[in-house]
């Protein structure tokens, strides 16, 4: 069997209707080389969505590859339960160095959705140390996505995604989304009063004894199609939890590392949340690593006398992992030595010139743009706004006619996505930004 007969025969795909999946011919990758996939058949591919949002400085880069070589003649793994290694002590410093001001203590996990729990943990039993036993609950967005473990899942707003597991999750405080574009007010760009801001003041007044923490994703939420935040929204919500004594959690795993045009989405606004998880671009996008940063004061909650039990009981078996822990060395190594943020702001300039032609296009409803974080809003009514029917799989069909024209990205809904490792250059700007409008005329004309 070739690897597609086998992918077929034995795997069972994420997020993908598998009925479907097996009536495809499957883009089999083999490689990679800068920002492109390349197939079995030696086909290339600008990897338009970063190999789902990790990708930082390219595929196979000759930095990141040597720290992990050399730290695998050392050794691969080891555990942090009464051990320490010195890429994962390294890699700590380095994190509280470039991190919002006030958070100085680093928790490893593996990935997003753990990172998220690992922060509503500590939230919560931060206050029950505290002797604030009713704050229990969680404040989150609509249209939220913080990962699929079940506490995750919890703080989640997208109904597509968390629906069938509701009878499994815990209750919180759904707070509206600042989506603009469909705003949850009826209100317009002309007309808007911030009554997102408003009633999510009121939420989380009316319950601050209860509420331990506040999740969100800032400046944009991701897998809800790439919807930007208005400018201060961020700022204001943040100062609504500080003044209830209700502890700020960033969900920073998409937006981290450099994706919006900064090192972290909060810096846009200076905020400085209680917790910040990362995720996806922490490696450069090449091994499994996530970490969640907190403050002296939360730390400083659970340290006791090994009788008292103030212990924070959570682990994970590749806790610091040392490979991964080198990879993330290098690739923040690599944000200086390349410039990499101080580039990029000129080619999200770029970008922002080559979506213009979409905004005028009569089946695209918004273009959103967050740095290189991008997402095209796809409606079949640009008066009224009304969506294509989901059977007719429109933005899967874009996405997959974007590969004839060297292209890889997948949608989100409704919503054509694009958000390239940050390394991409003009020239592959305008590879990836025609071959989806191209795509798009081919589809919908």
């Amino acid at each position: 069997m070739n690897t597609a007969e086998k992918d077929k025969k034995f795997i069972w795909h994420p997020f993908t209707q598998m009925k479907d999946w097996l009536k495809e011919e499957p883009v089999v990758i083999e490689r990679g080389e800068g920002n492109y996939l390349i197939d079995d058949k030696g086909n290339r591919y600008i990897d338009g969505v970063s190999s789902l949002w990790v990708i930082v400085h390219g595929h196979n880069h000759p930095v990141i590859n040597d720290a992990i070589k050399q730290q695998l003649d050392k050794i691969a793994h080891t555990t942090m339960l009464g051990l320490t290694n010195p890429k994962a002590a390294e890699l700590a410093e380095k994190l509280v160095n470039i991190a919002p001001k006030g958070l100085s203590k680093v928790f490893y996990s593996d990935n997003g959705s753990t990172s998220v729990e690992i922060a509503m943990k500590m939230a919560f039993q931060y206050f029950q140390h505290k002797g604030e036993k009713l704050r229990t609950k969680f404040a989150y967005l609509n249209n939220s996505y913080h990962g699929d473990t079940l506490g995750a899942v919890s703080v989640g707003g997208i109904q597509l995604f968390h629906s069938t597991f509701k009878p499994l999750l815990f209750k919180g405080f759904k707070l509206p989304s600042p989506y603009c574009y469909r705003c949850e007010f009826g209100k317009t760009l002309e007309t808007c009063s911030r009554e997102c801001v408003k009633k999510s003041r009121e939420i989380l007044v009316k319950n601050k004894e209860t509420i331990a923490a506040l999740i969100m994703e800032p400046l944009v939420q991701g897998a809800a199609g790439m919807i930007t935040q208005p400018k201060g929204y961020l700022k204001e919500i943040a100062e609504i939890c500080k003044e209830n004594n209700i502890l700020l959690i960033l969900d920073e795993v998409a937006t981290g590392f450099g994706r919006t045009g900064k090192m972290f989405a909060c810096e846009h606004e200076d905020v400085s949340p209680d917790f910040l998880c990362v995720a996806k671009g922490i490696t450069g996008g090449y091994l499994p690593l996530a970490a969640t940063l907190t403050t002296n004061e939360v730390y400083n909650a659970f340290l006791g006398e090994y009788s008292e039990f103030k212990t924070f009981f959570h682990g994970h078996t590749y806790t610091g992992n040392p490979l991964a822990c080198a990879a993330a060395v290098a690739s923040l190594k690599l944000f200086d030595t390349e410039q990499t943020i101080k580039k990029m702001q000129r080619g999200i300039k770029y970008l922002s010139k080559k979506l213009e032609k979409f905004k005028s296009y009569k089946f695209v409803g918004e273009v959103r743009q967050c740095g290189y974080m991008v997402g095209v809003e796809i409606v079949k009514n640009k008066q009224t706004k009304e969506m294509f029917p989901i059977e007719d799989r429109v933005c899967i069909k874009i996405s997959a006619k974007a590969r004839e024209f060297g292209v890889i990205t997948r949608p989100l809904g409704n919503v054509l996505v694009m958000m390239p490792p940050l390394s991409i250059t003009d020239d592959e700007i305008d590879i990836l930004c025609d071959g989806i409008y191209n795509s798009m005329l081919k589809v919908l004309e």
